[in-house]
């Protein structure tokens, strides 16, 4: 396999864990099968690197499947797995198009996101300890995390001038360079502001000088991973059984605001997303949440 195609499916792993918080057993499910596609389309199409694809060569790829009679489950799977992949190699920049945009979507019901409860993310935001510095940083990005439902890739990348603290607001830049406004709300605004006066001119080096807001403890920019290690230290401190990641701060800020009353349009455009489609699953978790307190409260349920 061509070095360009390994890198790439090391980083897909990468992106499935951290940027969509999955499920062990669905990292594995889905890196085995796009495995499978580039080796298909090595073998099959002369293909070595990842921006060489095209539409034809998935639904080649998708028609070989078929023909082994794969069962519905494992192709619906297989066919999700490589949107994902194709999602992540257009946002890394590693090609300059989705070829499997127009892929029709897997006809199976789409699994509902994990989220925290407001008391739950009440109780991770209160773990750092604020004294010290790098607790300060560390409640700064928590705290960012939720009141913004930011990706952690853009969290990573985040500069100190996308933060306008006046306005209290927040310049985004997500897939595709896309920029958007998010509220960055007083709470939030307030730790930020804490962790740029007091921590970052102690972390930053004049050595090695960077525009990004969250720094590491020898002055670079913070890693996915770190990030990763950060929601899940917090989580585990504040006794949360489930598997925490940046990426469910994320699912639980589009579920707050919903519960709280907020249109669909709005959260769609906060999060950054292109098709409405993709936030109405928020709308199957608010409903999943009514039919939680039907049952816990209603004498017939």
């Amino acid at each position: 396999m061509h070095p360009g195609m390994k890198t790439a499916l090391s980083g897909f792993k990468t992106y499935l864990t951290i940027e969509r918080g999955f499920s062990d057993h669905s990292i594995h499910a889905y890196v085995l099968d796009v495995r499978r596609y580039a080796e298909w389309l090595h073998e099959k199409r002369g293909i070595e690197r990842p921006a060489e694809i095209s539409l034809d060569d998935i639904t080649g790829f998708l028609a070989s499947l078929k023909k082994a009679s794969l069962a519905a489950a494992s192709m619906a799977r297989a066919i999700s797995a490589i949107r994902h992949f194709h999602r992540f190699l257009l946002g890394e920049g590693l090609a300059a198009s989705n070829p499997s945009e127009h892929l029709d979507a897997p006809s199976l019901t789409r699994n509902l996101p994990l989220v925290l409860t407001q008391d739950e993310v009440a109780l991770i935001l209160e773990q750092p300890d604020t004294a010290a510095k790098l607790g300060l940083r560390d409640r700064a990005i928590l705290e960012t995390l939720y009141a913004t439902g930011m990706r952690v890739s853009e969290l990573t990348s985040l500069r100190v001038d996308q933060l306008l603290f006046e306005q209290g607001l927040v310049r985004i830049f997500g897939k595709g360079s896309k920029e958007r406004i998010v509220p960055l709300g007083s709470v939030a605004a307030h730790w930020a502001l804490e962790y740029l006066t007091l921590v970052r001119p102690q972390l930053q080096r004049r050595n090695r000088p960077t525009p990004v807001l969250f720094l590491n403890h020898r002055g670079g920019g913070l890693s996915r991973m770190s990030i990763l290690t950060i929601t899940k230290k917090y989580a585990a401190a504040a006794g949360i059984a489930m598997d925490v990641h940046p990426h469910t701060f994320r699912h639980s800020f589009a579920t707050h605001l919903l519960e709280g009353g907020a249109d669909l349009r709005s959260v769609q455009e906060m999060l950054g997303h292109a098709d409405i489609s993709t936030t109405q699953i928020y709308t199957h978790v608010d409903r999943e949440y009514l039919k939680e307190v039907h049952r816990t409260f209603h004498p017939r349920s």
